[in-house]
């Protein structure tokens, strides 16, 4: 069946369906991962977008379900040059088309995603519909992308629910330590499945309480700091500041999420209750842009956005360069930043936009980009390793 991805500014792409029968209209981004389909697909920070893959050839190694980032998908739409028809991984549950049709989420293949990343790159992003109508009117159609925002999402994607993870005791709990783990064919064979590697190597969180205020929140978060040791309650994102206060954590986490964070009022104002205790924060992404804007400072939209694997950002500190897992369309402004609440950590090697701020006087550090990552790169990882001795000093004082 053919189907038409129809932009805002008037170019139609032709080309095959994909997922599900139906058809949306969406904010258009575009993905640089080589691989990780699945985590983007499962990553809440997507809800609102449709996403286009960069990588040409997208569905080779099927689903497992094991690497999903959260419960669900939450792109509106997926866009590929190429589905791959054979699954090919030993892992795999199904594959990406029984995927994206079990979630519901319609797309197209067969067009030039190198030509509408070029689009997307030189007019900014844009809003788009995805369709399966060959009787499309344009003219009808135009005024309706032109109309349609992301909204309030986080709402959306946040957890019901506070809920519990108890944090690992011993090293082994956390499966084989990278590059360790064998496959033993006689236990797949009865369906025995080994538990996925872990790059963790000691349990220095291990007593340590940690508040994770989920915004949009990608599994590995809380998951990173579990593997360490550290017992993480989950609180929904319209959670009061006083309830996590009154919990007593050693440290609070601000997660990933997705939409403008201007949006988030009533979130904004919470943060700046937990900005102004002496507990240790942490905050990626939405959340490192929401507790700028609950200290002051502002954020805007970027022309295309950062969303990939293969993102380089600098320490300001020590002058070391680390390749990073990105997901982002906003941005903190340090044109607007004061000095004395925070300072810049980390910039974009590539656009010298802002990565990360350091609070003068608090125990607080805030990151742009994924740590967690999944997918793309662990370079980042020890960031969690950094939030967990703030805690230690914390606890100390």
């Amino acid at each position: 069946m053919k189907a038409f991805l129809i932009l805002e500014d008037g170019t139609v792409f032709t080309g095959t369906h994909i997922g599900a029968d139906k058809e949306i209209i969406s904010e258009i981004v575009f993905n640089t991962s080589m691989a990780g389909y699945l985590e983007v697909l499962t990553d809440p920070s997507y809800a609102g977008q449709a996403v286009c893959m960069t990588y040409p050839l997208i569905g080779n190694y099927g689903v497992c379900r094991e690497d999903m980032e959260s419960r669900q998908a939450w792109p509106d739409g997926f866009i590929v040059r190429e589905l791959s028809r054979l699954a090919s991984n030993f892992r795999k549950d199904i594959t990406i088309q029984e995927f994206l049709k079990e979630q519901d989420i319609p797309g197209i293949a067969g067009i030039d995603t190198r030509a509408l990343t070029k689009i997307l790159r030189e007019k900014g992003t844009m809003n788009g519909m995805i369709t399966t109508d060959e009787n499309y009117n344009l003219n009808a159609i135009l005024p309706k992308l032109k109309e349609y925002t992301t909204g309030k999402v986080v709402e959306k994607v946040t957890c019901s629910q506070k809920y519990e993870i108890r944090g690992a005791r011993a090293l082994d709990e956390n499966g084989p330590i990278s590059g360790s783990a064998k496959f033993v064919p006689d236990d797949f064979a009865v369906g025995i499945r080994e538990k996925r590697p872990s790059i963790t190597r000691q349990l220095n969180g291990l007593g340590k309480k940690v508040a994770l205020l989920d915004l949009g929140a990608k599994d590995n978060i809380a998951r990173s700091l579990a593997q360490r040791g550290c017992d993480v309650t989950v609180y929904p994102a319209l959670t009061g500041a006083e309830e996590i206060i009154a919990d007593q954590p050693d440290g609070i986490m601000l997660s990933n999420g997705p939409g403008d964070p201007k949006e988030c009022v009533s979130i904004i104002k919470e943060i700046r209750k937990l900005y102004d205790t002496d507990i240790p924060i942490f905050a990626i992404c939405l959340g490192h842009q929401l507790m700028a804007l609950a200290t002051g400072a502002d954020t805007y939209k970027m022309k295309y956005g950062h969303r990939g694997g293969n993102h380089p950002v600098k320490d300001l500190k020590t002058g070391r360069v680390y390749i990073s897992s990105q997901n982002h369309g906003y941005v903190v402004d340090t044109d607007k930043l004061d000095p004395k609440v925070a300072v810049p950590a980390f910039i974009n090697v590539n656009d010298g936009t802002n990565e990360g701020l350091s609070y003068t006087g608090k125990n607080i550090f805030t990151v742009q980009y994924h740590p967690e990552a999944c997918p793309g790169p662990q370079d980042s990882s020890y960031l969690f390793d950094r939030f967990i001795k703030m805690m230690e000093v914390g606890k100390d004082a």
